[in-house]
């Protein structure tokens, strides 16, 4: 099958070649046809086998039709990253339609998007708890929306998107074509899938494994010489670009110095940067400016950079699912690469588990002449935090505020509750408001 055989628009068809897309992927041929007839679809697949394209085609496809000039698509993603990927994906397929598509999400100041949103865009691209920011203050309008997608569902679950879900949801046409896009399939994702699809066509590629042109191997080690042994690897591998995986967000900032540090081009990836920030650390990691990125699962979200030769877990993921989507970074598109997971003593349980999912137990490996029995610091400061800079001279006493003024919420001059707009939407999908507490 080739992306003629979809029968899509001239224009659609030029930018799928200037993309450089060849032949669609199982799950774009499975899925494109029957959303094109608008039917309601649940594609099950794991990262990297073309989901966006998978949607991202039809909507175009069917917005070259009709009115312009407001929103009639909207797609949920889970992060920022993913948001950005999704909107990328739609500029470049879309280059020669004229329809519009503008990204929703906290971080970045919400002047610019209520601008963007006045001026008019048929695809909105958003994180659950920005655009129920939007919702709440009219500045969005969502009664003409033809078609919704909720893409990576079951990390919007992990991260306690749903009820934000449901929310918007209540804003929404009855009348729609709903699409949903998950790599597993938990208990919760299933249960919304049966409230929000009507008459879905189920389309699953693949079981829900690593990637069978990944490679796995674990390292045991003590945790006081994960950073040894990360620096002795890196030199005694051949890699193109390395994703490392942390468990927070500190320590992937503080490794990322560190292998600065070593020489290393590297940044780190983590919700405390900046919007701008984590895009040029993005940006950086796919132009090949920066040959290592350390990021936290949430972060990785939404990375799609095809060249990654290896991941490496420093820390160990909590659960099978999170290992399934970190590995799936790299060996994407046909392409081989290899997943190092670094483990030690405390990891039995998490192991064995990875081990059932791979169906057989995973090599275990030593790097040679490393010395492995080197002795813990007496005080381990490797990532501790910074301490507080104090001003000098006497602390400075807090106003004191009556009880009235402490729990008045604050006032626009209309007399309504001001919205605090968020600062990120990884912040569990709370809305904040003044006078209410997170």
């Amino acid at each position: 099958m080739v992306f003629s055989d979809f029968q899509l628009a001239t224009p659609i068809l030029k930018a799928v070649t200037l993309c450089g897309y060849t032949e669609p992927t199982p799950i774009q041929e499975q899925t494109i046809p029957p959303i094109m007839l608008g039917r309601d679809v649940m594609g099950l697949a794991q990262t990297g086998t073309g989901k966006t394209a998978a949607f991202v085609l039809p909507i175009l496809n069917r917005l070259m039709q009709g009115s312009r000039g407001h929103v009639r698509a909207l797609v949920i993603a889970p992060t920022r990253e993913l948001a950005e990927q999704i909107h990328e994906a739609i500029g470049n397929l879309g280059r020669d339609s004229r329809i519009r598509s503008i990204t929703v999400y906290g971080g970045v100041n919400a002047n610019t998007q209520i601008a963007k949103l006045k001026q008019g865009a048929e695809i909105v691209v958003a994180c659950p708890g920005r655009l129920l920011d939007h919702i709440g203050q009219g500045t969005v309008d969502l009664s003409r929306l033809e078609v919704l997608v909720l893409d990576e569902a079951d990390q919007m679950f992990d991260m306690g998107f749903l009820p934000d879900i449901r929310r918007i949801m209540k804003h929404l046409p009855r009348q729609r074509q709903t699409l949903l896009f998950s790599a597993t399939m938990p208990d919760e994702i299933r249960s919304l899938a049966r409230s929000v699809l009507n008459d879905p066509v189920t389309v699953q590629v693949g079981k829900t494994a690593p990637a069978v042109t990944v490679s796995h191997a674990l390292y045991p080690v003590d945790p006081h010489l994960k950073t040894a042994l990360l620096l002795e690897l890196l030199r005694r591998t051949d890699t193109e670009s390395v994703l490392v995986f942390t468990r927070t967000k500190h320590r992937a900032k503080r490794l990322g110095e560190q292998l600065v540090k070593a020489g290393y081009r590297a940044a780190s990836l983590q919700g405390n940067l900046s919007q701008s920030r984590r895009q040029a650390a993005l940006d950086g990691f796919r132009d090949g400016t920066f040959q290592i990125l350390v990021a936290t699962d949430i972060a990785a979200r939404g990375i799609d950079v095809t060249q990654i030769s290896h991941v490496i877990n420093y820390d160990i993921p909590n659960t099978t699912d999170a290992y399934i989507h970190r590995i799936g970074r790299t060996g994407r598109v046909a392409r081989t690469g290899d997943a190092y997971t670094l483990v030690s003593g405390d990891d039995t349980d998490m192991v064995r588990g990875i081990e059932r999912i791979l169906g057989g137990p995973v090599d275990r490996r030593t790097v040679p002449d490393f010395d492995y029995n080197a002795p813990a610091p007496r005080k381990n400061n490797e990532f501790a935090r910074e301490p507080r800079q104090h001003t000098q001279g006497r602390k400075t006493a807090r106003p004191k505020h009556s009880a009235a003024q402490k729990n008045t919420p604050a006032q626009l001059s209309t007399g309504k509750p001001k919205t605090i707009w968020r600062s990120g939407d990884h912040q569990r999908g709370q809305r904040l408001r003044s006078g209410i507490r997170p």
